[in-house]
């Protein structure tokens, strides 16, 4: 990837920095987040254009609390420090910080303490309603800075060193909750930093293609997992164009997909791709090794395990296979070297891992770059279809994690009918693309019901309809209450086997999305 400007993001364990590299990134401008402890020499090797210092939870005066090399400011480069990261430049460069008397959370009023390149064109208004979230604050400045905004209980709110480019702010501008905060940081980009935005997908696409036309020799080969979902679509139409027929895909339907997903996905790939494709059926191999498993870790395993042996299988009857194309995204790479080090697991089986080691094949990401987002910007340029651009996120597990309980050809044949009902609706009613994701669930459990004037003793399913940006956060979607009822009706009248259906009004945190 080819391009001048860079801004480097430096995490000091925010739940805001992915925020706020989605933010720089929306202006155009390439951004990455590493850790607050990488080393000085490697940071200047990346030859960023501009750097962001991130919020974070620890306290700059904590013996604990993370910090960064001081010879950053001697880099000659435009400085923003967010919340934590405005607080440790004070700390580092000669100011006070201490505990506020009161933590200060939520929106507070900004007032300008006069004109700046940040405020420009926001001076017309008396203020801003901003986003706070500290407990500690700066007391007093550090040499050569001055007070560019206050609060009503902080002094300091925002601060710079206008001839060295350093710049702070109490306040979080990334979020959604502070007015201008967009503008505040395309302000510190082009009007501090005087970037120059060259960040766009249709670059992306072209720097993909040709790095990865140069990377992969021409006697090597490639395969590729294909699920039909975007991650996995939009590598294989970028690897495609770079190689041709060398780029090999497979398709294991694991007999846990969904209504006739398999056939569906390689009609619609085969049809306006080209692609070499081939579809592996082993739904027979899969379910018998899941009879009667209810655990759903061991679902997980049991899945995970099963299609590395039937991928295998597939890629070494293959000649010349040196590559494995994944589709890893960016926050993947961001959890793999974050500031706090990788997250607890919660949930196993990802992408194919151990393929490439076991098969000593290199990896080959195009979208490691990339957020969720901008995978759909890509796809868009690609010219794929509507229906995969925007078919909801569907685990690699599949079903099996979406039947609660034992897994059994009929419980998955009445979840398949179900969730089918699910999909045409909220495509009837305009509402597939409003949402993040919507599917049912099948409950192990049997609920007394009347239908016909007879007792009745079914199954129970779930709805679990959901909105959000990008996984990390999810509400549940206020469908209007008659999409609702037709969705409920329908699975009743034309399930056979299901008395009673409920939806999911739980968000996450503290629920996840699928239920297992």
């Amino acid at each position: 990837m080819q391009v001048q400007n860079k801004v480097v993001i430096l995490d000091f364990g925010s739940q805001y920095t992915q925020l706020i590299a989605r933010r720089i990134r929306e202006s155009g401008i390439y951004s990455e987040i590493h850790p607050c402890s990488i080393d000085l020499q490697d940071l200047k090797a990346m030859q960023p254009t501009a750097l962001v210092l991130s919020g974070g939870p620890s306290s700059v005066g904590s013996q604990e609390s993370p910090g960064i090399d001081k010879g950053v400011f001697e880099l000659g480069l435009p400085v923003l420090g967010i919340c934590y990261g405005m607080q440790l430049i004070a700390h580092l460069l000669g100011g006070t910080v201490e505990p506020a008397r009161n933590r200060e959370y939520g929106r507070a009023g900004l007032e300008f303490a006069g004109p700046c390149p940040l405020w420009e064109g926001l001076l017309d208004r008396e203020g801003l309603t901003v986003w706070m979230s500290h407990g500690d604050t700066v007391l007093t400045l550090p040499p050569g800075f001055e007070v560019l905004g206050r609060t009503t209980s902080v002094d300091i709110a925002a601060m710079a060193d206008a001839d060295k480019k350093i710049y702070g702010l109490q306040f979080h501008p990334e979020v959604a909750h502070t007015e201008e905060g967009k503008r505040i940081l395309h302000n510190f980009l082009f009007k501090v930093a005087a970037l120059v935005p060259d960040w766009s997908m249709t670059s992306f696409i072209q720097d993909c293609i040709r790095d990865m036309g140069e990377k992969i020799a021409l006697d090597e080969q490639v395969v590729c997992g294909l699920s039909g979902g975007i991650d996995s679509t939009v590598v294989a139409v970028l690897l495609h164009k770079a190689i041709g027929k060398r780029l090999h895909c497979i398709l294991v339907d694991n007999g846990v997909l969904r209504y006739n997903e398999g056939r569906e996905v390689v009609e619609s790939l085969t049809k306006y791709f080209n692609l070499n494709l081939k579809y592996v059926q082993a739904q027979d191999l899969f379910l018998s090794r899941l009879h009667g498993v209810k655990d759903p870790e061991e679902k997980r395993k049991i899945i995970g395990r099963t299609f590395i042996e039937v991928f295998e299988k597939e890629a070494r009857a293959i000649p010349g296979v040196k590559w494995l194309a994944q589709g890893t995204l960016y926050p993947d790479v961001i959890e793999s070297v974050s500031f706090k080090g990788p997250s607890a697991v919660i949930k196993s089986h990802h992408n194919v891992g151990g393929l490439p080691e076991k098969m000593n094949l290199k990896l080959v990401e195009p979208l490691r770059e990339l957020f969720k987002d901008e995978v759909r910007k890509v796809a868009v340029e690609l010219g794929i279809p509507d229906s995969i651009v925007w078919r909801h996120p569907f685990p690699g597990p599949g079903l099996a994690i979406r039947v609660i309980g034992a897994i059994t050809p009929d419980r998955l044949e009445i979840l398949r009918k179900a969730d089918r009902i699910v999909q045409n609706e909220l495509f009837a009613s305009d509402w597939y693309t409003r949402v993040w994701q919507g599917f049912a669930v099948l409950l192990p459990l049997k609920t007394v019901g009347v239908m016909g004037d007879e007792r009745t003793y079914e199954h129970v399913v779930a709805l679990r309809i959901v909105d959000s940006v990008d996984a990390m956060t999810a509400d549940w979607s206020r469908l209007p209450p008659e999409i609702l009822a037709r969705v409920s009706n329908r699975i009743i009248n034309e399930v056979q086997g299901v008395n009673r259906v409920v939806y999911d009004i739980s968000s996450k945190p503290p629920s996840t999305i699928e239920w297992e």
